[in-house]
């Protein structure tokens, strides 16, 4: 308690008088930043501010070292094997898109297969749909038993040699399960594209802020996360890809900066990660990212994790005493990832979500952008309560409390 406390004093918001007893439960959507993070943006700004990358002057050199320094941290972050491995998006659906559009398009064909799980983000599914219905080719969906479980036997049942690409939420950002994406991707790898491999994205945007990642040891050809969602700035996401994949894929925007030469009939490509960095790079919210990462290394995975499951455990265990509260999911609060999402009887997620706020509780209600996995739920929209380490077990135990007593405000017996 008293670690989650002295974290608490970092964060600018959650000490604001405007927010005073504010109990902020919607991380997987947006986490809170820290001042060290609000710092390193105002500092690129203040102390680096030039348009990096092809300045000879000193202070483009300086803005330069510091976007480079922010992928420097980013590789180390997920242990990719080189920095150039590592290309700056605006967010984790960019990052998505950018494969989609630059490896997919040139890499399905017809009768070709691809492979997501029923509980994608809209942001990874939208993009292989389109793949499918440009190139003619057929999208399979790996499906969970109750528990919200993908089991081999369905993986290896549904990944064959037909299959070209497997893209997979690494934690659904609606259970808060972690997916066996290690053993899906070697399986993919053994068995996919007609025994030659198939191609593994893996959507992190909401693993990468719990837990250690390290792309080579889970094989990923492809990972992608969002600053946003890791106590960093909106508007940085990062794609991880393997250097011999990367450097066979077309750039996926065209403009400044990711080109070498260029004629009024043809254009050479720059070299590995600024052929797909366009334009004017996003440098003061890389180096947020730098500051972030270093910050949640700071904190450790380990203290990240033991709080998760414990809030989660507190919450779930309030709502079992009350029955008219069902949990989506895993009935291990273990399994959560610090996400427990829920419906109550007879009250609307929206009206759920509007009496909290009231209570100045912040959670999130409605689809959570995964219309396909509520339909297979057979709800339309659920609550959702996310929290990370700097959330305390007293706001849990008093969300748990103003919970019980929604049925009673919407005047429901």
């Amino acid at each position: 308690m008293s670690n989650v406390l002295s974290y608490r004093k970092d964060f600018p918001i959650l000490n604001n008088s405007e927010y005073k007893n504010l109990i902020y439960f919607d991380n997987a959507a947006t986490t809170q930043r820290p001042q060290c993070v609000i710092d390193a943006i105002s500092d690129f700004y203040t102390k680096c501010n030039a348009n990096p990358l092809r300045g000879l002057y000193g202070l483009s050199v300086k803005a330069t070292d510091a976007y480079e320094d922010a992928r420097h941290t980013v590789a180390g972050f997920l242990n990719a094997k080189e920095d150039c491995e590592i290309v700056f998006t605006r967010n984790t659906s960019e990052s998505l898109n950018l494969v989609a559009y630059s490896y997919g398009l040139n890499n399905i064909k017809e009768g070709d297969e691809i492979v997501v799980s029923c509980m994608e983000h809209h942001s990874n599914l939208l993009p292989w749909q389109m793949v499918c219905r440009e190139r003619g080719a057929k999208l399979v969906f790996l499906e969970c038993n109750d528990d919200a479980v993908i089991t081999k036997e369905e993986y290896e049942s549904k990944i064959t040699a037909k299959t070209k690409i497997v893209s997979i939420v690494h934690v659904s950002n609606v259970f808060g399960i972690t997916n066996p994406v290690k053993e899906i991707a070697s399986y993919a790898h053994k068995v996919g594209n007609g025994g030659k491999g198939a191609c593994v994205i893996i959507d992190g945007a909401q693993s990468s802020p719990h837990m250690k990642i390290d792309v080579q040891d889970m094989d990923a050809d492809f990972f992608a996360l969002s600053g946003h969602k890791l106590c960093g700035p909106m508007g940085i996401g990062v794609l991880y890809g393997k250097k011999q994949i990367f450097e066979q894929m077309p750039p996926f925007l065209s403009g400044g900066e990711m080109i070498e030469y260029v004629t009024r009939d043809s254009a050479t490509y720059a070299e590995l990660p600024h052929k797909f960095e366009a334009g004017t790079v996003n440098a003061a919210d890389a180096a947020g990212l730098a500051r972030a990462i270093k910050y949640i290394e700071d904190v450790g995975f380990d203290v990240i994790e033991k709080n998760d499951n414990h809030l989660a455990e507190v919450v779930m265990n309030g709502f079992s005493k009350l029955p008219f509260v069902h949990v989506i999911g895993n009935k291990k609060a273990e399994n959560h990832c610090g996400i427990v999402t829920f419906t109550i009887d007879d009250v609307h997620p929206h009206d759920v979500a509007t009496l909290l706020d009231t209570e100045n509780i912040a959670i999130r209600a409605g689809h959570h952008c995964a219309q396909p996995l509520m339909q297979k739920l057979g709800v339309g929209s659920t609550a959702r309560a996310s929290m990370y380490f700097y959330n305390t077990e007293a706001e849990a135990e008093t969300f748990v409390e103003k919970v019980s007593h929604i049925r009673e405000w919407m005047g429901l017996k």
